[in-house]
């Protein structure tokens, strides 16, 4: 069991940026129109260059790779079930069930990679990276299923969903990454060095920028909604991954990570998701706010707890 203090000590400085993020963004500092163009920066570029240059040198051979992602897809792919019956529960209308779903499944990768570096170091992100490797397309597949069938914005094919996915960079970046650790390639030609220079700017400004990116007024309209997924979210999805990681025996590092991953807020792309395919885009804004803002208590007690 990893003590709580010492959890929390690990992951204080992972929220102390969000809180600097969100402060930049009251006091107009640099100003609104660095946000956008930063967290483009930051998806594009500087995260895939963080995955390539970890993973082309990781240690794989060390990871239960095929345990480790049942575990991930089996938590995951219940908990959407569940949250699908949820939805019933609350009795909303069609884009808010879809926003039900995206609050309580997605997770956020910066937040997820930063905790995984700050508490585990060079095997966490290693063990993170695989994590994005096989949750972002399922997570992405069941969020766009949902919103095609319940989004107020029509349905844009499949094949559009497959492309998006067959074009995410951090998708890419893993896929590369693995490839080039299982070729024996490596990272040739001093790119090694030039990718560490670039990673070096992605937690912090990613982080900065999950902060600017919080409203808490948006939680008072939907507050019911807003607490029961968050809890899922933040309590119930953490409690299983734990259960399935625990039932297939596998090492505890794998299991700390399925279990910190579970425990993340959700992502700011269930917000441009949602805006994009007709989805409760406020509901979505009131729940990432929240989830974020009560993680800084629930992670690191679930982490105690669990992993």
């Amino acid at each position: 069991m990893i003590p709580f203090a010492a959890t929390l000590a690990a992951l204080a400085p992972v929220f102390l940026l969000i809180l600097f993020g969100h402060l930049m963004k009251r006091g107009g500092f640099p100003g609104d129109g660095f946000w956008i163009p930063a967290e483009r920066l930051t998806y594009y570029v500087l995260f895939p260059a963080l995955l390539v240059g970890n993973l082309a040198r990781a240690p794989l051979a060390d990871v239960s790779l095929g345990p480790f992602a049942l575990a991930l897809v089996a938590s995951w792919s219940a908990v959407a079930l569940a949250l699908l019956l949820l939805g019933r529960w609350l009795t909303m209308d069609g884009p808010g069930f879809t926003s039900v779903v995206q609050g309580g499944i997605r997770f956020n990768t910066y937040v997820g990679l930063a905790a995984a570096e700050a508490l585990f170091g060079t095997a966490g992100l290693t063990l993170a990276a695989v994590v994005i490797a096989v949750l972002v397309p399922l997570v992405n597949v069941l969020c766009v299923g949902v919103l095609n069938r319940h989004g107020s914005a029509g349905m844009p094919g499949w094949g559009a969903v497959l492309r998006g996915l067959a074009s995410n960079p951090l998708i890419l970046a893993c896929l590369l990454g693995i490839l080039l650790n299982a070729s024996a390639v490596g990272l040739p030609w001093g790119s090694g060095e030039v990718l560490d220079i670039i990673a070096r700017a992605a937690l912090p400004l990613g982080l900065l920028a999950v902060g600017a990116g919080l409203d808490a007024r948006t939680i008072r309209d939907r507050h019911g909604a807003v607490v029961a997924v968050s809890a899922v979210k933040l309590v119930g999805l953490p409690l299983v991954a734990f259960a399935v990681a625990w039932s297939l025996g596998l090492p505890p590092a794998e299991r700390a990570i399925a279990v910190l991953f579970a425990a993340l807020p959700t992502a700011p792309s269930a917000y441009i998701l949602a805006r994009q395919m007709g989805g409760d885009a406020q509901l979505v804004a009131g729940m990432l706010t929240l989830q974020t803002i009560a993680a800084v208590l629930t992670l690191p007690l679930m982490l105690a707890w669990l992993a």
